[in-house]
């Protein structure tokens, strides 16, 4: 029994572990949506997100402990978002003939996002750098977090409040777009990209390539736009 618990001890400060246990908690989330035939509620990333939590809470581990081994899967991110430019590119033709709406579509969503973050979190009496970490919750983590960083908000927030956009957004797309008979999927797709950045992108493929393509889409160019627009945004609102 002690040389057990021992061992347990040992692996549960190691980063290899942590990594594996990623990886196969993603994996076990992803087979178990996949068996409720991708219903919007068994998202993979919340499964997988609450597996984590509980071993890490059974364990006792602290969070930099887990954070050492699944390093490897955030420095992923990066490269991840420099991918992004491979559906941009693919769908120039009908980039080219959706200009319009698209930057109209853009514009509307990363304002609404940003803008009301911050709106609502200056109701609520929240502090200045709380403001500025929610502020880009909406793009993808890594330009998320290097945008709250650069204005003095708190990366750690920041990237807790984009994983969660991200799982909300992918939870509620499809219903809402069902609720409002949205049927083009290069606007649900679109949509969900701007709204909840790679989770979103994630459902999007589940359901359609074409949702999934214009999700992709929609992520890089929100990131480009958010990055402009935040930093404007906080010096004209704080």
């Amino acid at each position: 029994m002690g040389d057990g618990t021992d061992l347990w001890s040992y692996l549960s400060t190691e980063p290899l572990w942590w990594l594996t246990c990623t990886l196969l908690a993603y994996l076990a989330a992803d087979w178990v949506s996949a068996r409720l035939r991708r219903h919007p509620l068994a998202n993979p990333v919340l499964i997988a997100v609450c597996m984590i939590a509980l071993v890490i809470q059974l364990v006792g581990a602290p969070y930099a402990t887990y954070f050492d081994g699944a390093k490897f899967i955030h420095f992923l991110l990066g490269p991840a978002t420099v991918a992004l430019a491979v559906p941009l590119y693919s769908n120039l033709p009908a980039i080219r003939k959706l200009a319009v709406p698209m930057l109209a579509a853009l514009l509307a969503g990363s304002l609404t996002a940003a803008g009301s973050a911050v709106l609502l979190s200056q109701v609520l009496g929240l502090p200045d750098e709380v403001i500025v970490s929610m502020s880009p919750k909406s793009t993808t983590a890594p330009v998320a977090i290097g945008i709250s960083e650069a204005l003095g908000g708190l990366p750690s927030l920041t990237a807790v409040l984009v994983i969660l956009t991200g799982i909300i957004g992918a939870v509620a797309v499809t219903p809402l777009m069902n609720a409002l008979k949205v049927r083009d999927w290069r606007a649900r797709g679109f949509a969900v990209g701007i709204a909840a950045h790679g989770i979103g992108t994630a459902r999007a493929f589940q359901v359609s390539e074409i949702a999934g393509a214009f999700a992709g889409i929609g992520m890089a160019l929100n990131a480009i736009l958010t990055s402009i627009l935040v930093p404007i945004i906080i010096a004209l609102l704080l």
